[in-house]
């Protein structure tokens, strides 16, 4: 059997009720570490508690019952372990919101400033504050909740997707501050995932709720990364990582329809298939193709291949330029 990394150490989780972050914690507590879990929903953080003492063995669960997108809540979370002398190896950003409709006329500003400040605020807070003392220290780790639509438009969630670039960004940006350190950052990057994010969001019926992945999955490729200390993660086989490469090269009006396309309710995309056609699929077939190629050479590759990818890339997209040119006009009438 082998030895338990986290015997002795404590891990913080936000957002550790339920989905992603859930299967964080019970990630952590079989490898053996003490958990701080925060969450709105105390009453099943108690009980997650009980399980993990259970199943686990683990000997101590500190739960913290806070709504983070509060003013000060980070700074409250922070001064409530440290007056129990716990010290925070490893801190999991997980806990996020989204809101569902036109940024213009169908979504609510109180609602949105309450996001941006559990996704940005909290964040950036809970993340200062424990960088310094791991900084200190000169040894710690945490793991950021971005998601792919970090790195794409994503129309009628605007603000959240907005909010995941930010948190991209940043722990980019940390990365780099922190390289001659033992201190390390990860964006965990998940494709649209099976818990209640989407129904909480009020787009339980949208067209990315029929390819959902496991958030044990997810989960277990984010906690992978972070024990390994890398900067970044898209968990999931190679559809995953192709989407990725897609949202790096594919031009950002056609990116930005496809992303809608996703987030539309899913008898109006039957509708709208009828009238558009093969047309859009066949050329976002293409484009998916020449991701996946790119994807799977990249995993590999040295740097002079990537070179030579880069170049190889760079005659696709005019083709695929071309062939999106064709389509244009019917992608702008169906998801306009």
């Amino acid at each position: 059997m082998s030895q338990k990394k986290g015997i002795g150490k404590t891990a913080l989780i936000t957002g550790a009720s339920s989905g992603i972050g859930q299967e964080l914690a019970k990630l952590f507590a079989q490898d053996g570490y003490n958990l701080v879990l925060v969450a709105r929903s105390v009453e099943t953080l108690h009980r997650l508690s009980e399980v993990f003492e259970m199943n686990y063995g683990t000997e101590e669960v500190l739960v913290i019952e806070k709504d983070l997108s509060e003013e000060d809540a980070a700074r409250d979370v922070y001064e409530q372990v440290k007056a129990k002398g716990i010290t925070v190896d490893v801190l999991v950003n997980d806990a996020g919101v989204s809101t569902y409709g036109k940024f213009a006329t169908e979504t609510d500003w109180e609602t949105e400033k309450s996001l941006i400040h559990l996704n940005v605020l909290t964040t950036t807070l809970l993340t200062k504050l424990y960088l310094k003392d791991m900084v200190a220290r000169n040894e710690g780790k945490i793991l950021n909740l971005a998601s792919l639509v970090s790195i794409t438009p994503f129309p009628l969630q605007a603000v959240y997707a907005a909010t995941k670039s930010y948190v991209w960004n940043l722990t980019q940006s940390l990365v780099n501050e922190l390289k001659d350190t033992n201190v390390t950052v990860t964006a965990l990057m998940p494709n649209a995932t099976d818990t209640d994010f989407f129904n909480k969001a009020g787009a339980s019926d949208t067209l990315v709720t029929e390819m959902l992945d496991d958030p044990a999955m997810v989960a277990k490729d984010g906690y992978d990364a972070l024990m390994a200390g890398k900067p970044k993660v898209v968990p999931g086989g190679i559809k995953n990582k192709a989407f990725e490469v897609m949202a790096y090269t594919m031009p950002q009006e056609m990116l930005a329809s496809q992303m809608r396309k996703f987030n539309t309710p899913k008898q109006q995309v039957k509708e709208e298939a009828k009238s558009s056609g093969l047309a859009i699929g066949i050329g976002l077939a293409a484009v998916a193709l020449t991701g996946i190629a790119l994807a799977a050479l990249y995993r590999n590759a040295s740097w002079s291949d990537k070179l030579q990818a880069q170049y190889q890339y760079g005659k696709a997209k005019y083709k695929a330029g071309k062939a999106y040119d064709q389509v244009k006009h019917a992608v702008s009438e169906v998801l306009a």
